[in-house]
C-alpha cells in the first residue's frame, strides 16, 4: 500500500476550499501551474535534500530518494506529488511539509482529505 502527499500553489488551496466541487482535483483548470522560478526552486530543494533525477516522461520530471528506494517523487507543471511505502512515508511527510515554509506552497494528504495547517 503506497501514500501519496501533493504540494500545490497556495492559489490552489485557497480555490479548492472555497470551491463545492468534489472533484475540484480531477480538473486541470482548477490546477494553477508552477511558474518556472518555482519549479527551478521545488527541483533545487528535492536535490538538496538528496533526491536524485531519476528521468523525464510525459508528465514531469521523476525523482528517486537516496536513502529509501521506496520513495517517488514527480515533478509535474501542477504538483508536486511524493509516493512512498513502509517507513518511507514519515519522510515524505516531513519533507512536504518543509516545502510550505515560504507561504508559496501548501501541502495535501489526499489520506486525510485535507491541507495540512501550520
Amino acid at each position: 500500500m503506497s501514500y501519496d502527499i501533493h504540494v500545490y500553489r497556495k492559489e490552489v488551496k485557497e480555490m479548492e476550499q472555497l470551491s463545492v466541487d468534489r472533484d475540484f482535483f480531477e480538473k486541470k483548470e482548477n490546477l494553477l501551474p508552477f511558474t518556472d522560478k518555482q519549479k527551478e526552486y521545488l527541483i533545487s530543494r528535492l536535490l538538496k535534500y538528496k533526491y536524485i533525477i531519476d528521468r523525464e516522461g510525459e508528465y514531469g520530471i521523476h525523482f528517486k530518494f537516496s536513502e529509501d528506494e521506496g520513495i517517488n517523487v514527480l515533478l509535474s507543471d501542477y504538483a508536486l506529488y511524493f509516493s512512498s511505502t513502509g517507513e518511507g512515508i514519515f519522510e515524505i511527510n516531513m519533507t512536504a511539509s518543509e516545502f510550505t515554509d515560504t507561504g508559496g506552497f501548501a501541502k495535501y494528504d489526499p489520506q486525510n482529505n485535507g491541507w495540512e495547517e501550520l
